[in-house]
């Protein structure tokens, strides 16, 4: 029997709807009918980036176990990893929907770390509201962006929307500065050493926990590390780093067939008690308890 039942998301899948999708081939796709993206039923990891705009209607759906509510005019930013389950939606639900593989996002971003805050933002913002001009330009961006990937003959097209793409995430930042009422600036040191400590964490939280390693891998001092990372974001390197495998954990235990003994494997804990102990300290009840709830 299969252990885990959350699909992941399939990027060429979603080529193959060519009536209402453009797309550079394992680069990115655009859909200008929201409701194509095969959402329901069982839930799926994301193995893309999406950024979608809700034109009309609404809908809900939970990233990772926790609902979002969507209305018109709201930008949804989800990136590659999480969950999305449950997702329901009016019968006048549509929308504009760009997806990006891995791949081509970090291509586009190399060396823009303040570009990386949008996605650092939206991991606990993923739906945001757009005022009108906001939305306009969201939609200027995407029709333009689909008129450049048609041009198939343009020997410079994937360039050109590398380029778009990105414009458009930091026309995408400035609404972040907005809601989070931050001065417009480039990131500082402090910000760059975030994000990259973030995204080691991302791809190393289930086997590697000791902050130590962390800044080692980044080349400074641990104490260095831990005032840096507590005064951008309030929390500590610790704290981020047992936030990741507790909502792992979550997902595991709420989103598939796994033994509690085979997710404390899947985290790296020496046994199931130690998985106990610590997901009862971060959640505040046992790992069966929450599974029942």
């Amino acid at each position: 029997m299969n252990k885990e039942l959350i699909r992941n998301t399939n990027f060429r899948i979603a080529q193959e709807d060519h009536s209402t999708s453009d797309f550079i081939a394992d680069d990115i796709i655009l859909s200008d009918k929201l409701t194509s993206l095969a959402f329901t039923g069982q839930p799926r990891r994301m193995t893309f980036i999406l950024v979608a705009l809700c034109t009309e209607g609404s809908a809900q759906f939970t990233i990772d176990t926790q609902r979002h509510d969507v209305q018109k005019n709201d930008i949804i930013i989800i990136s590659d990893r999480h969950v999305i389950d449950n997702y329901v939606a009016s019968n006048d639900a549509n929308g504009l929907a760009m997806m990006l593989s891995v791949n081509f996002f970090y291509e586009v971003v190399n060396d823009v770390r303040d570009v990386s805050l949008l996605f650092l933002f939206s991991r606990n913002h993923p739906v945001v509201s757009l005022n009108e001009d906001e939305v306009q330009t969201f939609k200027d961006y995407f029709f333009f962006l689909k008129k450049k990937i048609a041009e198939t003959n343009n020997h410079y097209r994937r360039d050109l929307v590398r380029t778009l793409v990105l414009t458009m995430f930091y026309d995408l930042s400035n609404v972040i500065y907005r809601v989070q009422q931050i001065e417009n600036k480039r990131q500082t040191r402090a910000d760059a050493i975030f994000t990259q400590f973030i995204k080691l964490v991302e791809d190393n939280y289930k086997h590697e926990r000791r902050v130590s390693w962390y800044a080692e891998q980044m080349c400074i001092t641990p104490k260095y590390l831990s005032e840096t990372v507590k005064s951008v974001s309030k929390n500590t390197p610790n704290e981020w780093i047992d936030k990741y495998v507790t909502l792992e954990a979550r997902v595991l235990l709420k989103t598939s067939t796994m033994t509690i003994k085979e997710i404390s494997d899947e985290l790296h804990f020496a046994n199931q008690s130690f998985l106990g102990r610590f997901f009862k300290e971060h959640v505040g009840m046992s790992p069966s308890a929450y599974r029942k709830q």
